[in-house]
């Protein structure tokens, strides 16, 4: 070999290993070269542009174990300045004001109290303290703070023993990285469900699930509580069980706290009705879209991937609208052109929030109408309706609610999957209409 070789290959060596160490250091110093991007084309960022790289965890600075969001920060900088950003999302729309027939529907429950939307993750255990809404139990907690899930990953069902003030006490941060990624917080893009009871209902289903949108449905569900345990869980056990039917059906189905059969929220005082109150169930409503069917996730739609001026590609931590951001709309030409999406979604929201309204008015139209048939039985009024007359008609309201309720409560006006939305409605309607017609009352 000769010495110009021998030169070349030991110059060589040298780069390659001052290149590791730089990439070391970068890694070990929380450089921001963690999601490092090669692209050498232009056009819309994608995930095959993200190198996930692996990083040793911090220590955890939490009581708990938890590694949290501060944790993490001097590791993943830019993500965790996305995160941040979610407390810009910080406007309430007061449902109650808004759909003042709500009070009415809600009667007997802590929603006609205090209803109004719900703000950024940075907000989740904050606002859930200071809600009007009784909350005697740590159950209240679930989705708000990732150091409740870790307590029910320590302890099991006796988590939700605690009283909602006792577990308060041992929350704190809202929304973190603990929630979708465990204690790892995504190295190599790794996405865990720390909700043990996701998996608990869903067991090897979950499978079928995208972890980037389970991850989401941790939370943006429909879920109850369990009458033994008090313990959150979701009333299916796959996608195909996930329908307004199915999960009707399913409640009709157990055991409710009066050894019954037939699960409830709470029995409303001027009814008599055992009703349900529908939580948010997106990911239900989601994946039964033609978005979902096309193999999308959650976070294609509400985690842009954004490069930064040194090269860094990452997801976005902060949780918006699609409509407000112009990466994302960018890639919605993929499959519809040069519509304005702006223009269409509010157009289509704009159609299902005028339906909820004039569906939601006849509902409270048909709740006085059999509150006013049950205080005249209790009064023996001549005529007045037996008490299985009564249950029939109760029957029909506890539906109609329901449906009605399952696309009030998603937070898409529509925009996730407007089919089913439509659906929901109009069967909503159909029930109204039939438990008028048993009333004697023209709809």
């Amino acid at each position: 070999m000769d010495k110009k070789t021998i030169i070349w290959k030991v110059v060589c060596s040298l780069l390659i290993i001052a290149a590791a160490v730089l990439l070391l250091s970068g890694v070990l110093n929380g450089n921001t070269m963690y999601h490092l991007g090669n692209r050498s084309e232009l056009g819309p960022l994608t995930r095959s542009d993200i190198q996930y790289l692996t990083v040793e965890a911090p220590a955890a600075s939490s009581k708990d174990g938890t590694v949290n969001a501060a944790d993490w920060e001097s590791v993943f900088p830019y993500i965790a300045k996305s995160m941040k950003a979610n407390a810009e999302n910080d406007k309430v729309v007061d449902y109650l004001t808004q759909d003042p027939y709500l009070v009415n529907l809600y009667e007997g429950y802590g929603f006609a109290r205090d209803y109004g939307s719900a703000r950024g993750h940075e907000f989740c255990l904050t606002d859930v303290g200071k809600t009007e809404r009784p909350h005697p139990m740590a159950n209240c907690l679930t989705c708000k703070t990732p150091n409740f899930a870790k307590l029910v990953n320590d302890d099991g069902v006796q988590a939700y023993k605690y009283t909602f003030d006792e577990a308060m006490e041992r929350m704190e941060e809202s929304v973190s990285c603990y929630t979708c990624h465990g204690n790892d917080a995504g190295n190599k893009g790794q996405i865990t469900i720390t909700h043990s009871y996701v998996n608990k209902a869903l067991g090897a289903n979950a499978e079928s699930i995208s972890p980037s949108t389970l991850s989401c449905g941790q939370c943006h569900i429909e879920y109850y509580f369990t009458v033994a345990d008090a313990e959150t869980m979701m009333p299916y056990d796959s996608m195909e069980a996930m329908t307004p039917e199915a999960i009707l059906a399913y409640y009709d189905s157990i055991q409710n706290k009066d050894g019954e059969l037939g699960f409830y929220d709470w029995i409303q005082p001027s009814t008599g009705a055992h009703m349900l109150k529908a939580q948010h169930p997106e990911m239900e409503t989601y994946l039964s879209g033609k978005h979902a069917a096309m193999g999308m996730s959650c976070a294609d739609c509400h985690m842009p991937i954004v490069q930064e001026e040194d090269g860094t590609v990452y997801h976005s931590h902060f949780i918006d609208s699609p409509l407000k951001d112009d990466t994302l709309l960018s890639t919605c030409v993929q499959c519809h052109g040069d519509t304005d999406m702006v223009e269409m979604v509010h157009k289509l929201q704009d159609r299902i929030t005028a339906r909820e309204t004039e569906i939601g008015n006849k509902l409270s139209a048909f709740k006085d109408g059999l509150a006013d048939a049950v205080k005249a039985a209790e009064e023996g009024a001549p005529g007045a309706k037996t008490e299985d007359e009564l249950n029939a008609i109760r029957k029909l309201y506890r539906e109609a609610q329901w449906f009605f309720d399952f696309d009030y409560v998603e937070n898409a006006e529509g925009a996730h999957n407007s089919e089913l939305a439509t659906r929901c409605l109009d069967t909503a309607e159909r029930k109204i209409a039939d438990g008028m017609a048993l009333l004697g009352i023209e709809n």
